[in-house]
């Protein structure tokens, strides 16, 4: 009996252990890390999202703080005694960089009527030669404010369409779709066939480690014929480096429209508030608009010095370590989560490259859960848009890093491009094309399974 005893406890023991190391397999203590060991930081409150990585030489540190000071102080219009701030408008979305990302986190879409500062929409139309342009009235963006000597751009109506649906289990659920129609214009009619794309402010930690990801090992995970039949064929997008003068991988922006860091703060510098840069010398305002005679902030109005601040804040905002990521309902989340082939698009880690332009973020390995591809996501993701050479169906695969702190920094848990995604599960039931499947299989899990799933996400 003594001896039956002791091999019942031994079982029990190495039962026990087996489920231990399975656990510890799945979730290595790198990924408890998603920003390596120089951007990771362990504060999940409401500044989860602001901390500069905390391997960061002084010298980067300093230059982060007042980085963070240009990034939240609202700009003026011209003249104004604060002459390294002014220039604003005439024609803008937002004041100061803060008013779209708050607290650095992720923008929230307008109510049922108006908009918010944090969701832009882009416009173009197709001219006589076929070619894809900026609308003649009103540009490349709907600017919905304006200062003072000037009309802004008009409204926008946003209202949504409840859609339901059931799970295979029989669990009921609701999708919200939006539709969008401007009001109110003060410069003409809209083009009737004008081309509008929504994007909403994301959240921006971890843009420097995104940037020092080898263009190869994106490349390597592009497979735009699908030529290994999984269904999935993400591909780049190339686009104009401005400052280099050559086409690139685009990496940053919901269609991967722009290639570096401090491009795309360039271009929401001039896009979102009116101010010019060396990179994007041009007011935001149209010819056809007549505003040429306000008095702007010079010439540039956005100094190289501030540019590179900014610049420097938004690359090196560290990425919150994960939480609960050992958790039995989280393990079983991220094995679903293969399962069903999410990490498919949501490639889980890279190296970075051994000469970051960051130095500090040199040879990391990084879970941010991107291959930082295009990807077909369907007709009901779709905004018929183009952008560079993505089409109307295509947008990149966004970083999930972070995900789960949203609603801590934010105060809501909207996702996709657009934010018509309440939460995590209503934005997996909106992946369709080459997610569709990853999307039926969701649908057939059961309750618990679904939101184990949804947990693991939300532990990134």
């Amino acid at each position: 009996m003594k001896n039956n005893y002791y091999l019942y406890l031994l079982l029990v023991l190495f039962i026990f252990s087996c489920g231990s190391k399975e656990n510890y397999e799945a979730v290595s203590d790198s990924s408890l890390y998603p920003g390596g060991d120089a951007a990771t930081t362990d504060d999940f409150s409401v500044n989860a999202f602001g901390h500069a990585a905390p391997g960061l030489s002084d010298i980067k540190q300093m230059e982060f703080v007042t980085g963070n000071a240009f990034f939240k102080r609202n700009w003026v219009t011209a003249p104004a005694s604060t002459a390294d701030l002014d220039g604003l408008g005439p024609l803008l979305n937002a004041k100061s960089c803060s008013s779209c990302h708050f607290l650095d986190g992720k923008g929230e879409p307008g109510f049922e009527k108006g908009q918010s500062s944090a969701l832009l929409f882009r416009l173009s139309v197709e001219n006589e030669e076929g070619k894809v342009v900026p609308v003649p009235n009103y540009g490349n963006q709907f600017n919905h404010l304006a200062i003072i000597g000037a009309k802004e751009e008009g409204d926008v109506r946003i209202e949504y369409e409840e859609i339901k649906g059931r799970y295979e289990d029989g669990t009921e659920y609701s999708l919200r779709k939006p539709t969008y129609s401007f009001e109110n214009l003060n410069y003409g009619e809209m083009d009737e066939k004008v081309m509008v794309s929504p994007r909403l402010a994301p959240h921006i930690i971890g843009l420097g480690l995104l940037e020092a990801i080898s263009k190869e090992d994106i490349l390597a995970l592009a497979d735009p014929d699908d030529k290994n039949n999984d269904g999935i064929s993400g591909r780049p997008n190339y686009v104009e480096d401005v400052v280099e003068r050559k086409k690139v991988i685009g990496r940053f922006g919901w269609k991967a429209n722009e290639p570096t860091v401090k491009q795309q703060v360039a271009g929401a510098f001039q896009g979102d508030m009116g101010l010019s840069s060396t990179i994007f010398p041009a007011q935001n305002d149209t010819e056809a608009q007549l505003l040429g005679s306000i008095i702007n902030g010079g010439e540039p109005e956005v100094t190289d010095d501030i540019l590179d601040r900014v610049t420097l804040y938004s690359q090196v905002l560290a990425v919150p370590k994960r939480r609960n990521a050992r958790t039995k309902n989280v393990v079983d989340g991220q094995k679903l989560f293969h399962e069903i082939g999410c990490q498919k698009c949501h490639t889980p880690s890279f190296t970075t490259k051994d000469n970051a332009d960051i130095e500090e973020f040199s040879n990391q390995k990084i879970y941010p859960y991107t291959d930082l591809l295009l990807h077909d996501m369907g007709e009901g993701l779709a905004d018929h848009r183009p952008d560079n050479e993505a089409n109307g169906m295509e947008w990149r695969t966004a970083p999930l890093w972070g995900i789960g702190l949203v609603k801590t920094v934010n105060g809501h848990t909207t996702l996709l491009h657009d934010g018509r995604a309440r939460n995590v599960e209503e934005a997996i039931l909106w992946h369709g094309g080459e997610a569709q499947n990853s999307q039926e299989e969701f649908k057939k899990l059961s309750k618990i399974n679904r939101e184990n799933l949804i947990a693991f996400v939300n532990s990134l």
